[in-house]
């Protein structure tokens, strides 16, 4: 695997940490707050960090948000395709991060949100590149359907990463099901695969989707349990199905845990690691990641490193 090109959305967080969530039609002080950049920045940041260049392929926008985001991939030494659109700014979301950790989300979308008619033909894959495609782009009545297209067309040498995330029900069966049948790695939570396939046993749910995929692994993520890894052991061989475990640890803030997953995952597959390797890494980077409060809070590679020697 050459490099990442990442065909999602790069938004900003405002975080407020509270409580607990107010009943509708209330109102409460947060207890804290901050503005981070986050959306697809956290899975690009977990990649670059382990080593895995970055291209950033996605839209940013002319204004205080678009900067915000800009200055970040820089930081990161994450490369950008486009330039700015001058017509809108980025997109953003407010998350409330109750005290257990869990986080939820409204999102309002920006210019990361491409809508024009082969806007994605820009991007071109290389053989051995990776490309990752979230839900969140899928979504949208008038630019899902445009991703969704170049991605299941993309050539059969680049691999295809996709994380539907939490707006899985939202992404109509003609975008999603072209998009699930060409990837080569589907990686969801439990919430999401239920969604998907209408069981809540993560295990039935990974066979479902492996059937459902054509030629992809399917990664359902347990949180604190780890994830079930389900692979194809080869034409007419059946399937193997594996539970990776998750170090403990105590959660502070799960915001980005799966993001850091996915983009750990991805690196550590580059580095040539199996699968049921790369997502003992991958479990460990979300496990860190859930012990600092942020979005992007993904370790380094000498830090991932240091906590995997310490973890049996």
């Amino acid at each position: 695997m050459n490099r990442l090109l990442f065909a999602g959305e790069a938004i900003v967080d405002l975080l407020m940490r509270v409580c607990a969530l107010p009943e509708r039609g209330g109102d409460m002080l947060a207890e804290s707050s901050s503005i981070e950049v986050g959306g697809g920045f956290n899975i690009m940041a977990a990649a670059v960090r382990q080593g895995l260049p970055v291209l950033y392929a996605g839209g940013h926008g002319t204004g205080p948000w678009g900067d915000k985001v800009r200055a970040a991939l820089a930081a990161e030494d994450i490369s950008l395709l486009r330039p700015a659109d001058p017509d809108a700014d980025t997109g953003f979301d407010v998350a409330l991060v109750e005290t257990d950790g869990e986080r939820t989300f409204v999102t309002q979308l920006g210019a990361e949100s491409l809508r024009e008619p082969g806007a994605w033909d820009l991007v071109q894959a290389r053989p051995g590149d990776a490309v990752y495609v979230s839900g969140y782009g899928l979504v949208p009545p008038a630019s899902g359907p445009i991703l969704g297209a170049w991605a299941a067309g993309l050539p059969p040498e680049s691999v295809l990463f996709v994380d539907p995330g939490p707006l899985i029900a939202d992404i109509p069966a003609a975008v999603l099901d072209p998009v699930l049948g060409r990837c080569d790695w589907w990686s969801c939570n439990q919430r999401e695969a239920a969604l998907l396939t209408g069981t809540g046993d993560p295990e039935q749910a990974a066979r479902s989707l492996l059937r459902r995929t054509g030629r992809a692994g399917v990664i359902v993520r347990s949180g604190p349990q780890g994830c079930l890894l389900a692979l194809r052991e080869g034409p007419g061989a059946g399937l193997s199905l594996s539970h990776i475990p998750a170090p403990a640890v105590t959660a502070v803030d799960t915001t980005g845990a799966g993001d850091a997953h996915s983009g750990v995952f991805l690196a550590a597959l580059a580095a040539g690691q199996p699968p049921a390797e790369a997502a003992r890494h991958a479990n460990a980077a979300a496990a860190l990641t859930v012990t600092r409060s942020g979005a992007a809070v993904s370790p380094t590679s000498d830090e991932l490193n240091q906590f995997l020697a310490t973890w049996p």
